[in-house]
């Protein structure tokens, strides 16, 4: 608990205990009206100093209608009316509901505080033979960092010495350590378990894994969901509204049989019961519990009208390589001609040592080095079919049926299973076929069927792979439609006819690896990146980032959203019912301004503890 909370704990404590001695001193003597009042006066100025003066600043800078104008007008008119027990009571129990508020707020944020407490406060660096701590932000690109056990990673970076294991759960939510050792890349916010680690900083601090994720958590609550601001755009209409509406509830009836004080009173009940706050408090709160809820998943959402959204998905489209795979590609097959496997493999090599894509490095992890090497020259890499190169004066083409039907060849030979074919020729001559497999992950298929049960009626997959290798992963997951051999301006061509074909109420999901997805993760309504711990393009460009590289983490956070979005709904619902319904009897004169001081702050305080709830989404 905040000082100032204490504080404001200690005032209510100290107000109810003069209130009470107020309520026993003008019951047990016989005191005139004016004793009675000052007895009052005491715990009423007590309590609501503070929200007096911010009326009156408000109002000086012309922003009248708000729950501190309300509050203040209610209580002074009881005070004139001399109801001067109900004048307390009024500010008391609205001390009462703006503490809760003011408690499970701060709740939530040293929740999430707690769940991204990744900053890292120094960095070891050795500086002529000692060890020396300085800012992170100090750190050049390059500079080589000591790591020693129980230490916060405080830069991404490679590790060049040492072995140890890493705990990400701070970042992933995932409590087996991961091991690092040397040539492995570590990233920010992880914690050394063992060993003493060095690394190669390869990234400043402002550009690391760790500031971007906290700068995302930071900034998420200025993006707003629609129930957010429709409740803002609700509150400065409803608010002026109710307060003419109590005007002329004290006014007009009293023209006619003379009863001021009966409907004046009645209207000050009108007033107390119409303060939206527990709307104005309990629907934000939500939100910002569904993200720390998230967070504690390893699942980081940019803004709560993301989290609202992912609710409303009805499609999701799927990138296959690294999301519906795993993309650690391996060669199962080799199908040379007139030539040997070892041969196929060496020359395919030669070219392919000049490209970083995942296929590309498992063909050159395949091949041994040859005796003589090869005098490559003239390398291209042509977008979405693959590699051209000189090699010892002949052209060379590896790459997917799409460039090999560019140079007329056809009827190509297909692989067995998921893999991908990669196919070679020679001065334009098919001079054979590797089969790079790739596993789908065995989460995937139980992850879609799950998502089905969410509520998600259509899987569409768009993948670069050949049509044979697309088809049998989308009939092995059970995906709905696919788009194969797509370049990566297909794809979002694609997309943007899927964005076109859907009813305009259901939202459109983009699931991909983070790596190359980033033009489709932003045109769709929700971008999702998985598996992009550490990737700048991920995190810039999606929407929600899972930090594990796991397909059942969507099925987490379409929980967390559906749930979310379930007790926003309850809320709203609950507190607009009870007071429309007490807003009636106030007017009628059922209920006094008891009833009213329930129907606003008994209200909110139920309505945030209702939110609460949000952060300890079972997931």
């Amino acid at each position: 608990m905040s000082k100032k909370q204490k504080k404001g704990l200690y005032r209510i404590i100290v107000t109810a205990i003069l209130y009470g001695i107020a309520i026993y001193s003008s019951h047990a003597f016989a005191l005139n009206t004016w004793q009675t009042m000052l007895v009052y006066l005491i715990p009423y100025l007590l309590i609501s100093y503070d929200v007096l003066i911010k009326s009156a600043e408000n109002i000086f800078h012309g922003e009248v209608f708000d729950e501190n104008f309300l509050m203040s007008l209610a209580s002074i008119g009881a005070i004139a009316l001399k109801e001067y027990p109900e004048a307390v009571a009024v500010m008391l129990f609205y001390q009462v509901g703006e503490w809760f508020q003011s408690y499970a707020v701060d709740r939530s944020r040293k929740s999430i505080a707690s769940l991204m407490d990744i900053r890292p406060d120094y960095a070891n660096i050795e500086i002529n033979g000692k060890i020396e701590e300085v800012d992170p932000e100090e750190v050049k690109v390059g500079d080589v960092i000591v790591i020693n056990p129980g230490e916060r990673v405080p830069l991404d970076g490679t590790v060049i010495k040492g072995t140890s294991f890493l705990d990400t759960s701070a970042l992933t939510g995932e409590s087996v350590p991961r091991s690092a050792k040397e040539g492995s890349e570590v990233i920010s916010g992880c914690i050394n378990q063992s060993g003493v680690l060095y690394v190669k900083v390869s990234k400043p601090y402002v550009d690391s894994t760790v500031a971007k994720i906290l700068d995302l958590v930071e900034n998420a609550s200025n993006k707003k969901s629609r129930s957010e601001q429709f409740i803002t755009r609700f509150a400065r209409i409803y608010t002026p509204v109710v307060v003419f509406l109590a005007l002329a509830l004290a006014i007009i009836p009293s023209l006619f049989d003379g009863q001021w004080n009966v409907w004046v009173y009645r209207s000050l009940s009108f007033l107390v019961t119409s303060c939206p706050c527990a709307l104005v408090i309990s629907v934000p709160l939500s939100f910002f519990g569904g993200i720390g809820g998230a967070s504690r998943k390893g699942i980081l959402v940019k803004g709560s009208n993301y989290l609202q959204m992912l609710s409303e998905v009805k499609t999701i489209v799927f990138d296959k390589t690294g999301t519906l795979t795993k993309g650690n590609f391996q060669v199962t097959n080799v199908l040379p001609v007139d030539m040997n496997s070892e041969q196929l493999l060496q020359l395919a090599a030669s070219v392919e040592a000049y490209s970083t894509h995942p296929i590309a490095l498992s063909i050159q992890k395949a091949a041994q080095k040859p005796t003589k090497p090869f005098d490559v020259q003239d390398v291209q890499e042509v977008a979405g079919h693959g590699m051209k190169a000189k090699v010892d004066g002949k052209e060379v083409m590896i790459g997917n049926e799409k460039m090999m039907h560019s140079i007329g060849l056809e009827s190509l030979p297909q692989g067995d299973g998921f893999g991908t074919c990669v196919y070679v020729c020679v001065e334009k001559k098919y001079a054979g076929m590797i089969e790079i497999a790739d596993e789908v992950k065995e989460d995937s298929k139980v992850a879609i069927d799950l998502l089905r049960n969410y509520g998600v009626k259509k899987f569409i997959m768009l993948t670069g792979d050949s049509e044979s290798v697309a088809q049998k992963v989308a009939d092995h997951l059970g995906i709905d439609e696919y788009h194969a051999s797509l370049l990566p301006a297909q794809k979002v061509e694609y997309l943007d006819q899927i964005l076109d074909q859907r009813d305009p109420k259901e939202k459109v999901a983009f699931v991909g690896d983070g790596i190359n997805d980033a033009p489709v993760l932003t045109q769709t309504d929700v971008g999702i990146a998985m598996g992009a711990l550490g990737s700048d393009a991920a995190i810039e460009a999606a929407d929600i980032v899972l930090m594990e590289d796991q397909l059942s983490q969507i099925v987490t956070a379409m929980k967390i959203s559906k749930k979310t979005l379930s007790i926003v709904y309850q809320n709203i619902i609950f507190a607009l019912g009870i007071k429309i319904l007490v807003l009636i009897f106030a007017a009628l004169g059922i209920t006094n301004m008891w009833v009213a001081v329930f129907a606003d702050v008994g209200v909110a305080i139920l309505a945030i503890l209702n939110a609460m709830r949000a952060m300890k989404v079972d997931a």
